[in-house]
């Protein structure tokens, strides 16, 4: 069962989805485990968030923040494959996608796919235990 969620970026409504296909289409997109990444980053949110750094999304921005370049880049790449997942018109790169916005927040934006992907996980969970009792298993 795949869960939908809409969330303004930069003033545009994005819908993205979570299902069990998003760590296999990550996986075949980017070559990389979608789980470990997840952790990778929330950790970073964590750790930014105890320091009371926060993220000035600008390009040119000053701003310390303690999330890395890759995670960064991670960042992108999940909230890419969502949104593909909810959007076949979503463009064919994170790139070409990314370049529909001027900026949005990392900060802002990776809590709501975590909740998202939260909300998807406990979904699967629920299913398991109703197919066992069901079944008997």
């Amino acid at each position: 069962m795949a869960i939908t969620k809409s969330i303004t970026i930069d003033g545009k409504e994005v819908q993205f989805r979570a299902s069990a296909a998003v760590p296999r289409m990550y996986r075949i997109r980017f070559r990389r485990d979608i789980f470990r990444d997840l952790l990778a980053l929330q950790a970073d949110i964590k750790a930014s968030e105890d320091t009371g750094e926060k993220e000035d999304a600008g390009e040119n921005s000053t701003a310390e923040s303690s999330i890395v370049l890759d995670h960064l880049e991670i960042f992108e790449n999940i909230a890419y494959v969502m949104a593909k997942h909810a959007d076949p018109s979503v463009p064919n790169t994170p790139d070409e996608w990314l370049d529909g916005f001027s900026t949005f927040s990392i900060y802002e934006v990776l809590p709501e796919l975590l909740d998202l992907w939260a909300a998807n996980m406990e979904t699967q969970v629920q299913s398991k235990k109703n197919l066992a009792r069901l079944t008997g298993k």
